[in-house]
Parts: C-alpha cells; sequence; structure tokens
C-alpha cells in the first residue's frame, strides 16, 4: 500500500490538498464567516492561500511567505477575527513544507514569516497577550523542526542506500577480480598441459616417422600414442575454452559453417523475406577451414546488408569454384540507401574487407549498373604461409 501510494505523481497530492483547502473554503461560505465587512476581497484572500499548494515544492519560501503576509492583509485589514479555518490550516502546512524542502541554513528563513503571521493575527485582537502570539508561533516552529527531521532521515536514507549500492557494486568487482585472476591461473595451468601434450605428439611423430620402415609395429604405437595425446590436448582446450568463456553463449562453440552448408544460409535468407537465387559453378575443392569460414561470412553478411538497408530486393548469389581462386557474386536490384552498405562498420563492409584481405583476396562492392548493389570477392586457393606473406604485403 505504501509503495502504491509512493508512485503517485507529486502534482496529484498538491491537486488534492488545493481541493481540500477549497473545500474548507465552501464550508466557511456557507456557514457565513464571510459576512463581515469586505467578503469578496476575503474570499479572495483566502483562495489565494489555497492556491498556494500548487507552488509549495517549487517555491517553499515563496509560499510560507505568500501566506504569512496574506494572512496579515487578512487580520490586520480584512477580517479580524480569526475564525477562517483555511489561514490556520496553513500553519500546519507551510512550515512544514519549508522546513522538509529548503536546503541547508536557508530553511531557517521560513521562521521569521511564522512568527509575522501569528503576531499580526494576535495584533487584530482588542485585548491581545503574549501568549496569542508565543504558543501559536512554537506550534509553528514545531511542525518546521518536524519537517527538518524529515528532510535529514530522508537525506541520510539517501546516502545509505547510495553507499549500500556503491558497497554492493565494490563487492561484486572484487568478486569478479578474483574469478578472473582464479581463470588465469588454471588457464596457465592447462597451458602447460597441452604445451606437453603437443611436444610429446611432435617427438613422438618424429620418432615414427624415422622407424617406419625398419619397425612399422612401433610406428604405429607412436601413432596411437600420437593419437591419444591430441584427443587428450583437445579435451583440455575445451576445458580451457569452456573456463575462459564460461558466460558466453554455448552456441559459439558449435562447429563452423562452411560454403558446403550454403543452401542453409540462403534457405534462412528467404525465410527472412528475402527473394535470392543461387547458382554454383564448378567443384569445390578441398578448403583450408580458415578460408572456407571467411567466404561463408562474407556471403552472410552480404546478404543480411540486403535485408537491412536494400529492402528484401531481388539477389543473385554466384559462388564459381575456379583452379585458383574461389570468386562469390553478391547483387541486388534494390533501391535501398547504398551509401549506408558503402560506409560499412566493424560487422558489415569494413569487416568483409579485413576477413578477405587476411587471405590474400580481393573485394569491391558499389553500386549496380541499373540500380542496386553488388559485391564481388576473388580469395586465391594458395598456402597459409603465402596467403599471409601477401595479405602482410598488401597492408
Amino acid at each position: 500500500m505504501i509503495g502504491r501510494l509512493r508512485r503517485v505523481p507529486a502534482w496529484v497530492w498538491d491537486a488534492l490538498l488545493t481541493a481540500g483547502l477549497f473545500g474548507v473554503l465552501v464550508a466557511d461560505l456557507i456557514a457565513g464567516t464571510f459576512d463581515g465587512r469586505r467578503p469578496v476581497a476575503t474570499v479572495a484572500a483566502v483562495a489565494a492561500i489555497a492556491l498556494l499548494p500548487l507552488v509549495r515544492r517549487r517555491r517553499p519560501l515563496a509560499a510560507i511567505y505568500a501566506w504569512a503576509l496574506i494572512v496579515c492583509l487578512l487580520t490586520l485589514a480584512l477580517h479580524p477575527e480569526s475564525e477562517l479555518l483555511v489561514p490556520f490550516l496553513g500553519l500546519f502546512i507551510f512550515p512544514y513544507n519549508a522546513g522538509l524542502r529548503v536546503p541547508g541554513r536557508h530553511a531557517a528563513l521560513a521562521i521569521p514569516a511564522i512568527w509575522l503571521a501569528l503576531t499580526a493575527t494576535a495584533l487584530s485582537g482588542d485585548e491581545a497577550i503574549a501568549g496569542d502570539v508565543i504558543f501559536p508561533g512554537l506550534f509553528g516552529t514545531l511542525f518546521w523542526v518536524v519537517g527538518r527531521a524529515t528532510a535529514n532521515r530522508v537525506r541520510l536514507a539517501a546516502e545509505l542506500h547510495e553507499e549500500a549500492l556503491r558497497a554492493e557494486e565494490e563487492h561484486q568487482a572484487e568478486a569478479a577480480r578474483a574469478v578472473a585472476d582464479e581463470r588465469r591461473r588454471i588457464a596457465r595451468e592447462m597451458h602447460d598441459v597441452v604445451a606437453h601434450s603437443v611436444s610429446m605428439m611432435v617427438i613422438q611423430a618424429g620418432g615414427a616417422r624415422r622407424i617406419l620402415d625398419r619397425e612399422p609395429a612401433r610406428a604405429v604405437e607412436a601413432a596411437a600414442l600420437i593419437e591419444r595425446a591430441g584427443r587428450e590436448a583437445l579435451v583440455e582446450m575445451r576445458h580451457l575454452l569452456g573456463l575462459l568463456h564460461a558466460d558466453d553463449d554455448p552456441a559459439e562453440y558449435a562447429p563452423q559453417p562452411t560454403l558446403a552448408k550454403l543452401d542453409v544460409l540462403v534457405e534462412r535468407a528467404r525465410a527472412a523475406g528475402l527473394p535470392v537465387t543461387l547458382e554454383v559453378e564448378g567443384t569445390r575443392p578441398e578448403l583450408t577451414a580458415g578460408l572456407d569460414l571467411a567466404a561463408y561470412r562474407v556471403l552472410q553478411e552480404a546478404l543480411t546488408n540486403v535485408i537491412k538497408h536494400g529492402g528484401c530486393a531481388p539477389t543473385d548469389v554466384r559462388v564459381h569454384y575456379r583452379a585458383d581462386a574461389v570468386e562469390v557474386l553478391v547483387s541486388d536490384r534494390g533501391r535501398g540507401p547504398v551509401d549506408a552498405r558503402l560506409a560499412g562498420s566493424g560487422q558489415g563492409l569494413v569487416g568483409m574487407r579485413e576477413r578477405v584481405r587476411m587471405y590474400g583476396g580481393e573485394l569491391h562492392a558499389g553500386r549496380r549498373r541499373g540500380g542496386g548493389f553488388e559485391l564481388s570477392v576473388r580469395l586465391p586457393l594458395e598456402g597459409e604461409d603465402e596467403a599471409a606473406l601477401t595479405a602482410g604485403a598488401r597492408t
């Protein structure tokens, strides 16, 4: 219940308070309280007090001084009898509001307004005594003190809440650092285990090669040891990757896609609403895993760009397996923003260029004759070392 009340907008409470004061004003009208001299001016002055809650949050000092001056006007010039309820209720509302909302030492500026209003009220009577000022003044000042105490409590609660949040963040950061340190330590240990397994595989392979002709049985045993060590190294490597990327999506460790699954990629694009045709020429050779993945990712990104920027226009995909290279051509007939695709991004055209350049390839992209966009890629089928040298020379 309290939580729901706290979610009510502040202006609603101010409007309700104003409506309540006007209700009291109407009750005074019905009771004949305003039958004295200058009733219209008196009603107007009381109505002004009833409107002050609408500005009490933004201008708390202005609100309490406006209340005090209107009380002085009422008691000294318009309605000397202290029979009006709305000005009296202001003695509860505006001192408390000033104590609650005025920051720092400026809150004390509200106290003179309290005593000014009550002094004027006491002096309006024929037989004024000191108690007529002191007791109501202390009463109004008490409400101001309550407002100050409430403000201090709210501020303290906010500071404690902020401190608790900061402590929790520091605790989480410390825990994350501890986990990261432990993962690095375990990773170093696993690295040593994997490195030992690989070293043993190299030694066993060298020994098997030397005795293959003389002692084929021992060479077979060495090959079995190499296989077992390799499997163990793979298991440890999977554990290592799972440890270092414990928060990652497990799907990221699924087998990487290849051009052999190109038809699946095209079907997914069609399911997304892209009318695409696929043409494959030549026989797919044995490709290195990296080059195969690079060609697949380029095609995937090109189709994604057509969906994003080409308005799902009709698209042609052509893959040509040559003796010395793999050539990929993606062309669409869309009217979408070509400039957006030419600008590229880290995951767009710029990323495709980096993939292709890493394998010594070439990428050309631009507007197509007759409208649309065209992307052509050529990846040479050369050794990884040669491709690396070629890519380095072009950098």
